[in-house]
């Protein structure tokens, strides 16, 4: 019987994975790349440096580490420009009656996010205090596919690792969720997740007996 669960957040429970989108797309204009949504998939559950240095890549250029820092500073600028129009509406398919689930089953959540605005979106769209423990970028030397995300929200619901059960919706998330030997449910299309252990196409659907037996 697994003992906690961990959620992601972009695509999982909000999607905000759109605004990081036009953000990086803004961005890379300036390096005269079109960064079209199959470059975006890379993106998935990447910390922001990360995500820059492969954009960098793509473009075929490098920058010097003032220009770099003041780079993602803009970007993230101009995602939480979009951020602060997010309210409880914009709640994925599904998300609402997964945590009133949660709740009446008394399973402890954590969020394992690579994102450093993670508590921001959280109180804007309502549910910043359903969490037991909250762990995002701010708060972890390593990102994912690295385990130490999940790691630390593990020990953050006081659960072993092999207890857990993870909802990711990107490559790289859910190789750090396997990494840290939990239990993996892919929120998403089957194929582009090949490795996790069960799929639902949202929070909605994931039946709780699973969990409880």
């Amino acid at each position: 019987m697994k003992q906690g669960i961990i959620l992601d957040l972009d695509g999982v429970i909000c999607d905000t994975a759109e605004f990081h989108y036009k953000a990086w797309k803004r961005l890379a204009a300036e390096y005269d790349l079109l960064l079209t949504h199959e470059h975006n998939e890379q993106l998935k559950g990447v910390s922001r440096a990360d995500s820059l240095k492969l954009i960098l890549d793509w473009a075929g250029r490098v920058l010097n580490p003032e220009q770099f820092n003041r780079d993602l500073d803009r970007k993230n600028g101009w995602y939480l420009e979009l951020v602060e129009s997010m309210n409880s509406k914009d709640l994925l398919p599904g998300v609402r009656d997964f945590f009133e689930r949660a709740v009446r089953y008394n399973i402890p959540l954590a969020l394992g996010s690579a994102s450093k605005n993670a508590r921001l979106v959280l109180s804007k769209v309502g549910l910043v205090d359903a969490f037991k423990g909250i762990v995002d970028a701010s708060t972890v030397t390593n990102g994912k596919p690295h385990p130490e995300t999940f790691l630390k929200a593990a020990e953050l619901l006081n659960v072993a690792s092999e207890n857990c059960i993870v909802f990711e919706d990107s490559l790289s998330g859910i190789q750090a969720a396997k990494a840290a030997n939990m239990y993996t449910v892919g929120v998403g299309i089957p194929q582009d997740l090949p490795l996790a252990d069960e799929y639902v196409s949202n929070l909605g659907n994931y039946d709780f007996q699973t969990y409880l037996n």
